[in-house]
């Protein structure tokens, strides 16, 4: 069985769906340490000149997990972030199919980030057809940090694989901590297909937001992520 992990975000891009699809099990790492400067709590958008960040401002305080961030309501970012959207996908052709869903978000005032950012997640997930299962780390109570953690929710989750992103190598993974436990480890092979955008004059942006694709290739969206599917490479 295959299992793969990743941080909750707010709209994940195209990678993080890819990597669902090829998993078996796919386990939301919920209650690990906020990354100020990480994808929690922002992703891109195509506009006009480019791209442009949306971000939900937030509370940061020092080494608080991710399930501990609260949203600084103080800022009217739900306005922004919505009126964006607007702005930059009312002439996108799927845009009126998925109106009511983000206007409906933007319209409730949300406390904790991860509550929003779960609500968008599975929308997403129905929306591209991914019907793998979802587990929340927060609710299995497996101990240890970054891969002894993750081996330790393999084994529990009775998986024998562990997919992981490419760039995991580089910055936290350790190889040896699966190995030594019977787990093989298979890398996602992955690159973003350029399919049409808005603003195809400014040029294509990879690695958009989940809602750039939605917006404009709707149902067909799942068969743009899978466009340049690589077989997954084994490391060991």
């Amino acid at each position: 069985m295959i299992l793969s992990a990743h941080q909750l975000h707010y709209f994940p891009w195209l990678r993080y769906f890819h990597k669902i699809y090829h998993s078996d099990v796919f386990v939301v790492m919920d209650d690990i340490q906020y990354n100020k400067n990480g994808w929690q709590n922002r992703n891109k958008i195509k506009t006009a000149q480019g791209w442009s960040y949306l971000t939900i401002p937030v509370y940061n305080k020092f080494q608080q997990n991710i399930n501990e961030v609260k949203i600084d309501n103080t800022q009217n970012w739900r306005k922004k972030h919505w009126n964006s959207l607007c702005c930059n996908y009312s002439k996108a052709p799927y845009f009126k199919e998925y109106r009511d869903f983000f206007e409906s978000i933007y319209q409730r005032e949300w406390e904790n980030l991860n509550d929003i950012n779960y609500e968008m997640f599975f929308f997403y997930l129905e929306c591209l057809g991914l019907k793998q299962k979802i587990v929340k780390s927060s609710e299995l109570n497996v101990a240890g940090i970054e891969s002894l953690r993750l081996v330790n929710i393999c084994k529990k989750l009775g998986a024998d694989t562990y997919l992981s992103g490419a760039y995991a190598l580089e910055v936290y993974l350790d190889e040896d901590v699966f190995n030594d436990a019977g787990i093989k480890v298979t890398l996602q092979d992955w690159h973003c297909p350029e399919y049409k955008q808005q603003y195809m004059q400014a040029g294509f942006v990879p690695d958009l937001a989940i809602a750039d694709l939605l917006f404009n290739y709707g149902p067909e969206s799942l068969e743009v992520i899978l466009k340049n599917d690589s077989t997954l490479k084994a490391i060991h």
